[in-house]
Formats: C-alpha cells, sequence, structure tokens
C-alpha cells in the first residue's frame, strides 16, 4: 500500500449547472447495485423526498430485509415478479408479469408523484426481451424534470447507458459464494 497525502485543495470545480432529475445505474457483475439503489432511497427518505421501489425480479410476497426496513420506514417497495428465471415454471408468466409491472412503474415515473423512482433488476427483463427497450427509453427521457431515477441489474442496454447521467459498474473481485461460503440472510437478502 502506497500512503498518500490528503487533498489540502477542492479536487473539483462548482458545477454551474441547473438541477434536473437524474438517470442512475448501476450494473456490472459485482455486488452492491441494489444495495446502493437502497441507499439512494433512505437518502431521499431522510429529506422528506417521496420514494418509490420496484423490484422486477422479486416476487409481490417478498420479505427479504429490505422489505422489512422499508415497511417500517414507510418506503413502499413492490416485488413485480416470478423471482429468478432458473426456477419459474412458466417463462411466459414471468414476461408478462414484467410487462404488467413496467406498466405500473412507467406510471409512477410519469405521475411526478415520487421525487425517486427505483428500478431494480429491471435490465433483466430488457435483455431477456419482455420489455421493450424503445418503451423504456421513451419512458426514460421523457419523465418529468424533477424525476430521479436508478435502474439496477447486469448488462445494462448501452442504449440506455448513453443516455444516463450517471453510471457505475460494479466490478467483482472476489466472491464467498465462490469459497462455498452459502448467502448470509442480512447481507445478500
Amino acid at each position: 500500500m502506497e500512503i498518500q497525502n490528503p487533498p489540502t485543495e477542492k479536487p473539483y470545480e462548482t458545477s454551474s449547472g441547473e438541477r434536473k432529475g437524474l438517470l442512475i445505474i448501476n450494473t456490472g457483475d459485482g455486488k452492491g447495485k441494489s444495495t446502493a439503489a437502497f441507499g439512494l432511497a433512505l437518502r431521499a427518505h431522510g429529506r422528506g423526498k417521496s420514494v418509490k421501489i420496484y423490484q422486477f425480479m422479486k416476487v409481490p410476497t417478498a420479505r427479504f430485509g429490505e422489505h422489512r426496513t422499508f415497511e417500517k420506514l414507510g418506503i413502499p417497495i413492490e416485488g413485480l415478479g416470478d423471482g429468478f428465471s432458473w426456477k419459474s415454471q412458466d417463462l411466459e408468466r414471468s414476461a408478462q408479469l414484467a410487462r404488467d409491472g413496467w406498466e405500473k412503474a412507467k406510471a409512477s415515473i410519469l405521475s411526478n408523484q415520487f421525487f425517486l423512482v427505483v428500478l431494480d433488476e429491471i435490465t433483466y427483463p430488457i435483455t431477456f426481451g419482455w420489455l421493450a427497450l424503445e418503451d423504456v427509453l421513451e419512458t426514460l427521457k421523457n419523465r418529468p424534470r424533477g424525476v430521479h431515477i436508478v435502474l439496477t441489474g447486469r448488462n445494462c442496454p448501452t442504449e440506455i447507458v448513453d443516455i444516463a447521467d450517471t453510471v457505475t459498474e460494479m466490478k467483482m473481485i472476489k466472491h464467498a459464494f465462490d469459497a462455498g461460503i452459502p448467502a448470509q440472510r442480512g447481507i445478500e437478502d
């Protein structure tokens, strides 16, 4: 490790641009995409902003740690999916759930009722061909000016990356699962 001196001058210029709703993407093969999005939801909620979270792969009855916490805090979170695709008994049903869920999410985005809308794991139904990329792009581009949106999931389409304001790619360096350690409740759920 190389020791570094802390900066003594501000490392950036203050932006002179206009505030607007941001399009933020958390993608890549590393852990932390949803976790980062949930952190933004907590930050916005803490400032008294309205937040809505949609989870495209979680079932509506999911009771993971984030669901329990967001319920206690009064942050609406809604599972729209059928679980992992490899566990699905009917992929056409999974696709229809994604399409129905997108209509709900799209309505929330365009309603201008929410400061932040999280579209957790939306990249999967897009890359599976279950959601029309053109419709998603049009909605993202034409959202009300003050609406912030966070999209999560691996392999985010380039067309969405191109219109985003902030894109973070989570890169896996090492994962406990590869060492035979199972998922840990409260860390990976």
